[in-house]
């Protein structure tokens, strides 16, 4: 006899408590109860760093132990046993650290060499957790803001020169010279310091509303290097449904509001600032791409009422916000993650309320979704074998 097609299944997920989560925003976005402890990352996916499990059971088990009817073969060819992505939603109340993320081949090379020095894999003074890169994409659910890339240095002199600090006149001749590398380094060097310290003075001071965002950090993170290093770096609204899409060497740092993440199933984060995380500014100056670069904002497409999909350059990833009041259909054939954002989401059998997920394995048939409210999927992007 046939075996009927996979379902799809609810996951149990984590929160995730990092310092700079809100106490309130995922409870209120949700309808549960606070903790009293910030609530930073809903985490859904096979992470072995926290992953979502299916009747306690480990999702990352469930893939290994069936990859070509967890995730199709397709996927399961060109990235082995596991989910390619990780979803989140994040509530950001305070800054997150500045950081970038590093290419694949950076990557393996950083995560050999670790493992060849023998540190250890929870070691938080260990840089890369894995052996993959991290491109990653935000799509707000709220007025969402942060940092991203490198503006134009000409730009930035002038935005330094409105500070009225006579002492940055040696960096705002360099970024003048277009010479980036060098300011931003000298920047995170604590012999620098006293230099930084005035920076944050005139930044609290300042009511130049150009310069309002980098003032907020000054008062948020006092006496980090990241404060003034901010500096060389776009600053980015997002409205509710943008989107923006982070590669490899982009210097970022998200600054505040609740938005849905999605990314490559990696941990690999290189720390400069904003944070009280490990921080190794060496490697860091070795993976960020200085050339300078507007927000890569991601437009949805809507291919049918109701769909809004982005579809960001990176393979391991897409995501689709529904609106439910129209009915979908979910197809088949690909590993899928499904999470209710607000009101209510019929996943074939499964109901989901605000903050629950459920997975589709790739051997599942079409799925309906209907409700009313909003939910996301997510799933690997468009890619050639």
């Amino acid at each position: 006899m046939p075996q009927p097609d996979p379902a799809p299944m609810r996951l149990a997920t984590a929160i995730r408590p990092y310092d700079w989560g809100s106490v309130t925003a995922l409870p209120q976005l949700f309808g549960t109860e606070p903790t009293g402890r910030p609530q930073a990352e809903l985490w859904m996916g096979a992470h072995p760093g926290d992953p979502s499990t299916v009747g306690g059971t480990p999702l990352n088990e469930l893939i290994t132990d069936d990859p070509a009817g967890t995730l199709g073969e397709p996927a399961a060819a060109r990235f082995g046993p596991a989910l390619p992505y990780l979803l989140k939603v994040l509530a950001i109340e305070r800054p997150l650290s500045l950081q970038v993320h590093p290419t694949t081949e950076q990557a393996r090379a950083g995560f050999a060499d670790e493992d060849a020095r023998g540190v250890p894999i929870d070691d938080p003074a260990r840089t890369y957790k894995d052996a993959s890169h991290k491109p990653e994409m935000v799509c707000a659910i709220t007025p969402f803001h942060g940092l991203c890339g490198f503006r134009d240095p000409a730009a930035t002199a002038a935005l330094l020169d409105r500070l009225a600090v006579p002492d940055l006149a040696p960096w705002i001749g360099l970024l003048r010279a277009g010479d980036l590398r060098t300011v931003f380094a000298q920047m995170l060097d604590d012999a620098h310091e006293p230099l930084r310290a005035q920076v944050e003075r005139a930044l609290r001071e300042s009511d130049d509303p150009g310069l309002a965002v980098y003032g907020d950090l000054a008062r948020a993170c006092p006496g980090d290097p990241g404060v003034t290093a901010a500096l060389l770096l776009h600053h980015v609204n997002l409205a509710p449904g943008q989107a923006l899409y982070l590669g490899a060497g982009v210097p970022h740092a998200y600054l505040g509001g609740i938005g849905v993440e999605i990314m490559a199933n990696s941990d690999n984060v290189l720390r400069c600032g904003l944070t009280t995380k490990h921080i190794d500014v060496p490697e860091l100056m070795r993976v960020v791409d200085f050339t300078p670069s507007a927000p890569h904002l991601v437009q949805p497409e809507q291919d049918a009422p109701g769909e809004h999909h982005y579809r960001p350059p990176a393979p391991e990833f897409a995501l689709t916000r529904y609106d439910l009041d129209s009915p979908h259909t979910l197809p088949g054939g690909a590993p899928q993650i499904v999470v209710c954002i607000d009101g209510e989401a019929r996943l074939g059998g499964l109901t989901l309320r605000p903050g629950e997920s459920a997975f589709i394995p790739a051997a599942a048939a079409p799925v309906p979704l209907a409700g009313k409210g909003t939910a996301y999927r997510a799933a690997p992007g468009a890619f050639t074998l």
